[in-house]
């Protein structure tokens, strides 16, 4: 039974030169089994890169999405939206996650995919810089890189054959993300857990002979899935009388 039924109509050769890591459709087709939105929500795909993220996001759940990226050119990303028959369903901004300019409660949800590590490691990040722009009841949604506990303290030699220590502190395990996210004071979290795709992805990634795939194929090749994972968070904005709003 193929685990990834959805992200099969991506497995093109075109899409798959636009990956920057370990491929996102798959890890956003697993992540969304844990969500229920309807068609028609406002989704902002934050972190968005070349748009491949916020395309399946459109096409496959019928969302209003706003790809939202800092180094990536919004008119690009717009031209392969228009492209690929979803321009009307998809908005591409330039935007700096620590200094967003949306407007309050503009969105349903917030969705992030091998992203919010970059930027959301500080214990106030969600409450400043996302919930603002979440209604209450809403969602941040995120899958990131995972390192097993120890890891930092004693780094195993795979990692770093690919990877410096600088890079790898980007990179935390579950229960750095449970202290950060349960820090919220605007959010409670609903799921925290390890991800199933891990290998697959991976393995999608290194297939790609760019620079970047080239370079993680010395760590992976080593063993380095020994101690990486990835893990999918699901918090929900409170409302302002300290409860969570809706079902969905």
């Amino acid at each position: 039974m193929n685990a990834y039924p959805k992200s099969e109509k991506y497995d093109t050769a075109e899409l798959r030169s636009m990956m920057m890591g370990p491929n996102p459709i798959k890890l956003l087709e697993e992540l969304m089994e844990d969500i229920v939105l309807p068609a028609g929500s406002r989704v902002c795909d934050l972190g968005s890169g070349r748009g491949l993220t916020s395309l399946f996001l459109a096409k496959e759940y019928g969302f209003q999405v706003t790809a939202a990226d800092l180094w990536s050119e919004p008119a690009d990303n717009q031209a392969f939206f228009r492209r690929m028959g979803a321009g009307d369903l998809i908005t591409a901004v330039k935007a700096d996650a620590t200094a967003p300019a949306f407007e309050p409660d503009e969105f349903d949800a917030v969705i992030s995919v091998d992203s919010y590590h970059y930027f959301g490691r500080d214990p106030e990040f969600l409450d400043r810089c996302v919930m603002p722009f979440v209604r209450p009841g809403g969602l941040v949604v995120f899958a990131v890189p995972g390192l097993s506990a120890g890891c930092h303290e004693t780094i195993p030699e795979p990692l770093l054959r690919s990877w410096t220590p600088e890079q790898l502190d980007y990179i935390q395990g579950i229960e750095y993300w449970r202290d950060i996210l349960s820090a919220s004071r605007t959010a409670e979290v609903r799921t925290l857990r390890i991800m199933r795709s891990n290998k697959e992805v991976w393995d999608d990634w290194l297939k790609l002979d760019n620079e970047y795939a080239v370079g993680d194929r010395k760590a992976i090749e080593a063993g380095a899935l020994r101690w990486m994972y990835f893990l999918a968070a699901v918090v929900r904005k409170l409302s302002q009388e300290g409860n969570a709003e809706g079902s969905r």
